[in-house]
């Protein structure tokens, strides 16, 4: 790395950034001095948020790709690289979830989701994994779930993609943590997004709050904090390490 890619604003990227845990993310890496890239397929979505980082003094911009699009999220790569010369973070966050019984679940559906929550997040490590090995540093934070470790109803399909993303944040940790790049996760609780709330109701979303022992639900402030510590110097030797961000869930 040359001087200047060395004095260069530090550069975060944050898929499925255009609403919920994704933005909130993306607006604290914002605050703590980060260049965000608020990366969705939903255009309209990040263009919102990064007008938020703007006013609040931050810097970002817009990146639109289908992160189950490998040429794609390698071609975005290349471009960053090109305009940025670094890349310092990415939080895989993007995700595609339809729950159900998995004798009733459809090819459709189920290829959907591992092409986002799963292949998706490989096409990631793969892009910028390079781009940090070579500046011999970086930090990769993906999202697992409880799912991945209890049995849930009609989770078994979301369930066992958390469970890969899990293992491959370790296999990763170990892969490229002799590169200087750091690779964790973090696990959270119930947190009703408006995209969740899609899909879980407010009774759902009342009987996870009375299963968390601190006797309320997430806010997607929380998981944003969480990555925060991971992506801080404060975790410099914190590798392969899953980040449970539940409200005591896990252990109830």
């Amino acid at each position: 790395m040359n001087t200047d890619e060395m004095n260069a604003p530090r550069v975060a990227v944050v898929t499925g950034a255009g609403r919920g845990i994704g933005a909130a993310v993306a607006l604290r890496l914002a605050r703590d001095g980060f260049h965000v890239v608020v990366a969705d397929i939903d255009a309209a979505h990040t263009a919102a948020v990064v007008e938020e980082i703007v006013s609040l003094g931050g810097t970002g911009e817009v990146a639109s790709f289908d992160v189950a699009d490998r040429a794609a999220v390698q071609s975005w790569a290349a471009d960053l690289l090109d305009r940025h010369g670094r890349c310092d973070v990415v939080v895989n966050n993007a995700i595609w979830i339809r729950y159900g019984a998995l004798l009733d679940m459809t090819e459709p559906d189920i290829d959907r989701m591992v092409d986002v929550g799963l292949k998706g997040v490989i096409w990631m490590i793969q892009a910028v994994g390079k781009i940090m090995s070579d500046q011999g540093s970086g930090c990769i934070v993906n999202v697992s779930s409880p799912a991945a470790t209890r049995g849930t109803q009609d989770a078994g399909v979301y369930g066992a993609i958390k469970g890969a993303i899990s293992s491959l944040t370790w296999q990763m940790a170990a892969e490229l943590g002799r590169h200087g790049v750091r690779v964790n996760a973090v696990v959270p609780g119930a947190v009703p997004t408006e995209g969740a709330r899609m899909l879980v109701d407010d009774d759902g979303y009342e009987l996870r709050r009375a299963k968390t022992p601190l006797g309320r639900l997430g806010k997607p402030e929380d998981l944003a904090g969480a990555v925060s510590f991971l992506a801080s110097e404060d975790a410099s030797f914190v590798n392969g390490h899953l980040l449970t961000v539940d409200g005591g869930l896990m252990v109830s």
